[in-house]
């Protein structure tokens, strides 16, 4: 039951979800979302026409197509598709499936939550039918005053899970023709603005928002009516649908990948006086092999194309886990420079996106991080 600012009467709250278990790594979770509730001009005004055709039916399809592809298929890692409500009264859809991954203790890997994914020109006429945005925030939500003070010390914080989740779809899209190109937008999410990635940051979990590339504002959060010559509502008429197709490519590509990979590993790097850097990690389960990327401090991508690519072979009559080794390698340049990336890849070149060496790295909420150390 929930209540609040736009909800003035007590409600009871409703997510459809469809859990597609892993085969392998049932507790390693990959969720794909959106909202399915919609609003006219006035939030509280629950009596109005709101179709809400691109906010957000257009996500809500997208993820029934997903659904719908993906579940013919097998997976060693658990895919969540989610339909989430209360949205647009203050992300309760959103915060009520964080709060149930975190119950159910899963290891959260990436979220992706589409919002607004089926229109390609915005208020002004200009259109961008070649683009999605990708929005990931900066400094992690559920950061500590020492893990803070850290970062201020010795960088991270262009390097969160969440970030890095940004740039490997990037990469992603990148090796797609006939695909869209991704516009990594490096906040939150909009100015002034949000969506259901909002909660699963405040807890820690890897999350992003998938949105359009220019937003058409006469045609969301708006009563149907016609003022002069221009018509307002969210209506099928308005939506791109060749351009949510392409959305929804990518969605499908994005989570068949990430529901083979790895997880990301939780790597260290040690550079305080020396000529080199010394970079260590726990393997994790699944993985055949690891490749070390590092980019300059002021660049913005990894340098894939100078990558270290560690392979690992289990010695006959020693049966060793990759997960229950503690693996290390010596970058012969000065850490001070760079920062690095660690990525778990497994057979057919499939690779987890990179984790930062830096503090807050992980690909886990910080509490949970701090509870494995002790």
């Amino acid at each position: 039951m929930v209540s609040g600012a736009r909800i003035p009467e007590p409600v009871r709250l409703r997510n459809a979800v469809a859990i597609q278990r892993g085969t392998e790594r049932p507790n390693e979770v990959v969720i794909v979302q959106a909202h399915i509730d919609s609003r006219g001009s006035d939030p509280l005004d629950w009596k109005v026409d709101a179709p809400g055709a691109n906010d957000d039916g257009s996500g809500t399809v997208l993820v029934l197509e997903a659904a719908r592809q993906l579940s013919t298929r097998s997976y060693p890692v658990t895919i969540v598709y989610a339909l989430l409500s209360g949205e647009e009264q203050g992300l309760y859809g959103g915060r009520l499936m964080a709060d149930y991954a975190a119950e159910q203790g899963w290891d959260v890997k990436a979220v992706l939550n589409n919002d607004i994914v089926g229109g390609s020109c915005g208020s002004d006429g200009y259109c961008d039918d070649q683009h999605v945005r990708v929005f990931s925030e900066g400094p992690r939500a559920d950061l500590t005053d020492d893990l803070r003070a850290a970062q201020r010390r010795e960088g991270g914080e262009n390097d969160t899970p969440s970030r890095n989740l940004s740039r490997w779809l990037d990469g992603l899209a990148d090796k797609a023709a006939g695909g869209l190109d991704v516009r990594q937008i490096w906040r939150t999410d909009r100015m002034g603005r949000g969506g259901d990635q909002i909660p699963f940051l405040e807890k820690g979990y890897p999350a992003v928002r998938i949105t359009v590339a220019v937003e058409d504002y006469e045609h969301q959060h708006q009563d149907l009516r016609t003022e002069g010559a221009t018509v307002y509502g969210d209506t099928p008429e308005e939506m791109d649908f060749p351009y949510l197709a392409k959305v929804t490519q990518f969605n499908i590509r994005a989570l068949d990948k990430l529901a083979r990979t790895p997880a990301p590993p939780v790597p260290s790097a040690e550079a305080a006086v020396r000529t080199d850097t010394l970079l260590e990690w726990q393997g994790v389960k699944g993985a055949t092999y690891y490749v070390i990327a590092k980019r300059r401090t002021d660049e913005s991508s990894w340098r894939e194309g100078e990558a270290t690519i560690l392979t690992f072979e289990t010695p006959v009559g020693e049966p060793e886990p990759m997960e229950q080794r503690r693996i290390s390698n010596v970058q012969p340049v000065r850490g001070d420079d760079w920062i690095f990336g660690v990525a778990a890849c497994t057979f057919g070149a499939i690779c987890s996106p990179f984790a930062s060496a830096v503090p807050a790295g992980q690909f886990a909420p910080v509490a949970k991080a701090e509870d494995d150390s002790e």
